[in-house]
């Protein structure tokens, strides 16, 4: 059996190996997509907050309107109403905070944002009133 000579093990061996060289480029193009990706993903993150607060906005203006319908005083209004705790509200608490304004014959209902949310700029409080009006019109789909 043929052993090849040391001096070809040993390159071979060198070959097997990263050179620091080869590692810190690849550190740099990890950092450079990282850089990339980062803001994006927060961008997204913000939309997603967002878009979750006017489907709770939209299911709270639902409910005002049952409220309206419901209620057996003549003539029928929005007075006294106020908002149940709903799921969606739940679990924006740490984005957003909902609130109701109501007089007899209008509700305006705003979520505020708070906290991480208020990064997201131009879009930071919501409202939606009872002829349907959404506020502000940039920030809704």
């Amino acid at each position: 059996m043929l052993t090849p000579p040391p001096r070809l093990r040993q390159s071979q061996r060198a070959m097997r190996a990263f050179t620091l060289i080869e590692i810190m480029v690849v550190i740099a193009i990890v950092g450079v997509l990282f850089r990339i990706a980062l803001p994006v993903y927060q961008s997204n993150g913000l939309k997603t907050k967002r878009y979750a607060a006017q489907s709770c906005l939209m299911e709270y203006s639902q409910y005002m309107e049952r409220y309206y319908t419901t209620n057996t005083s003549n003539p029928m209004s929005f007075t006294g109403a106020s908002l149940p705790s709903a799921a969606c509200a739940t679990s924006l608490t740490a984005a957003y905070s909902l609130s109701l304004a109501s007089t007899s014959s209008t509700y305006t209902l705003t979520a505020a944002a708070t906290g991480a949310q208020t990064k997201d700029t131009g879009c930071t409080a919501l409202t939606l009133q009872q002829d349907g009006t959404k506020a502000p019109a940039s920030c809704w789909p």
